[in-house]
């Protein structure tokens, strides 16, 4: 019974390590590319277990990865001390032992659920750019728009994952999952530089590269609401890409528009009080939103 509740103990501290709820920012765009696919192949089920074990273990591989990199800068950093490796609640075994065991399960995902071999190819290649992401930020003042291109390979990655073969006879037949997949790496660039804000002064007393450090960060609040105006130009755009799509879209694009700038109102060069809000909340708000009514249109058939 004890040995029982070590190891739940321990479960529930490497999912809160990794921060396991926030796999909903890029989840849901990857179930969208998968609807918009399936509305051409067909669905098949599975596809979408292959699609969910490729995008929790690919994502979990990478935070775990990301808190073992970082564990001694977070130690330096108030703000992330109490995480779960500088703060000695977790090993860095244990970590190294749980980012192995889903990288392994990223690759054996694609090869026993999904039905083409593009995915499996290419497993290897998406994790290490994936890792990379980790040390970014000690040579580039690019890391968001870094970690903007690896969330933006989920849509991507999910459409290969059921139009593969397709994509190999046509490779154009991939361009609405790279509209999709550009409008998600202008979003999340846009929202990791209003969160980079916050570590200003940490990132400078370390020497790291960020664009609130290069830029200062009334700037890079300016450079955040550009990517998130790419954003909305990006996901209007997509309907040409893939005419399906119809007017319940197009209101979900309108309201994720209104809600990046309500994201913006909520952060000031000289209040970042209000970031935490304007991270979490309204951006899981986006994600499932453009989800639900991509999905929606697709099944009513407004385009």
């Amino acid at each position: 019974m004890r040995e029982t509740i070590v190891v739940l103990k321990t479960i529930r501290n490497l999912l809160e390590l990794i921060r396991f709820s926030h796999t909903l920012f890029a989840l849901p765009f990857a179930l969208l590319a998968a609807v918009m696919a399936w509305r051409l192949a067909g669905f098949d089920w599975r596809d979408l277990v292959g699609i969910l074990l490729c995008m929790v273990t690919a994502r979990s591989f990478a935070m775990a990865l990301n808190r073992l990199a970082d564990r001694r800068l977070d130690a330096n950093n108030p703000r992330t001390a109490g995480r779960h490796l500088p703060a000695g609640i977790l090993g860095v075994a244990q970590v190294t032992l749980f980012a192995a065991m889903c990288a392994a399960g990223f690759v054996a995902s694609t090869l026993l659920f999904l039905p083409n071999r593009l995915p499996l190819i290419l497993a290897i290649p998406v994790l290490v750019f994936l890792a990379g992401y980790s040390y970014a930020k000690r040579f580039t003042a690019l890391a968001h728009f870094w970690l903007g291109t690896a969330l933006a390979l989920s849509p991507i990655a999910a459409w290969i994952a059921i139009r593969g073969e397709t994509v190999m006879a046509n490779p154009a037949d991939l361009l609405p999952s790279l509209v999709l997949g550009g409008a998600v790496l202008a979003w999340v660039a846009g929202f990791d530089i209003i969160y980079a804000c916050q570590d200003y002064d940490v990132d400078c007393r370390a020497e790291l590269h960020s664009m609130p450090v290069r830029l200062g960060i009334p700037a890079a609040l300016r450079l955040a609401a550009a990517c998130h105006l790419g954003t909305i130009v990006l996901l209007a755009c997509l309907p040409l890409a893939y005419p399906p799509l119809g007017w319940i879209y197009w209101a979900g694009v309108a309201a994720a528009g209104a809600l990046l700038i309500y994201e913006h109102l909520l952060v000031r060069p000289d209040d970042l009080s209000r970031v935490n809000a304007a991270f979490f909340n309204v951006n899981a708000i986006i994600s499932l939103g453009l989800f639900a009514v991509g999905s929606l249109d697709l099944l009513v058939g407004s385009g």
